[in-house]
């Protein structure tokens, strides 16, 4: 995680950014630190990068790369305004130890087009990540890349529309997908939990599950029931100021997986 100490909103390159609507920097601050301390609270070990002047969107530090079985995919971000945040991640990760750390050829927004399921690597394409991303994350991680299409510029990531919430059991919402991306997504993942509107739209999909906890913005009361349905613990989490640059929960949590 990264806290958003230069964190506002000066340029818009998602629908959700506005530069005229201020941030209150210091209750950006108290919500992010609420976040890290749930995670603590859980059992979980928060690792903190250094916030960088001039880069206000660091808080998201799901982008910076993409974490399976120990192996690091840095990214390669689409917009200028973010571009210096890629070298910034994948030295913190060689400063820290990893040893596997790839620098990519291709656009990939990390952990905001790839999410990580038992058995497969979803990845998101159409406004943010290049298609030839997936092959690349495909050849590193040697695991099966599915593709999908966003369509819907308000989910102008993966992590916007879809959570994985443990093994091979997601929550997603369907008109942020293509056609051919539903169908995929109805065949690979029959028993999904399906998100509405409302839900989708306060970005309830960006969320943090532990395969238990499910961490997710407070605003999304319409998937608390349905999680607690099957077996999950909801938390709402109140990320208001973060969302006015487009992130929530799992924008602001990149998660380290070892194996």
């Amino acid at each position: 995680m990264c806290p958003p100490a230069h964190f506002k909103v000066t340029y818009s390159i998602n629908p959700w950014m506005d530069p005229s609507k201020p941030v209150d920097l210091r209750l950006a601050l108290a919500q992010w630190e609420d976040l890290r301390d749930r995670y603590r609270a859980l059992g979980h070990t928060v690792e903190v990068l250094e916030p960088q002047p001039g880069l206000p969107d660091m808080v998201f530090a799901a982008n910076g790369a993409i974490v399976v079985d120990g192996r690091v995919l840095g990214a390669r971000f689409a917009h200028p305004q973010r571009a210096a945040e890629a070298a910034i991640h994948r030295a913190w990760f060689r400063e820290n130890g990893w040893t596997e750390v790839q620098e990519p050829l291709h656009i990939n927004e990390g952990e905001g087009d790839f999410a990580v399921t038992d058995t497969w690597l979803l990845a998101g394409r159409g406004f943010r990540s290049s298609p030839l991303s997936h092959p690349e994350a495909q050849e590193f991680f040697g695991r099966p890349v599915i593709g999908l299409d966003l369509v819907d510029p308000r989910y102008y990531h993966l992590d916007t529309a879809l959570s994985v919430l443990g093994g091979d059991e997601i929550m997603y919402y369907p008109p942020a997908f293509s056609p051919g991306s539903r169908a995929v997504l109805a065949r690979l993942f029959p028993d999904a939990l399906i998100a509405e509107e409302a839900d989708a739209a306060s970005l309830g999909l960006n969320a943090v599950s532990d395969g238990l906890h499910v961490l997710l913005p407070q605003p999304a009361a319409g998937l608390f029931a349905p999680l607690r349905d099957r077996g999950y613990e909801p938390i709402g989490i109140d990320l208001s100021e973060l969302l006015k640059g487009g992130g929530s929960v799992k924008c602001a949590t990149l998660e380290l997986r070892l194996a």
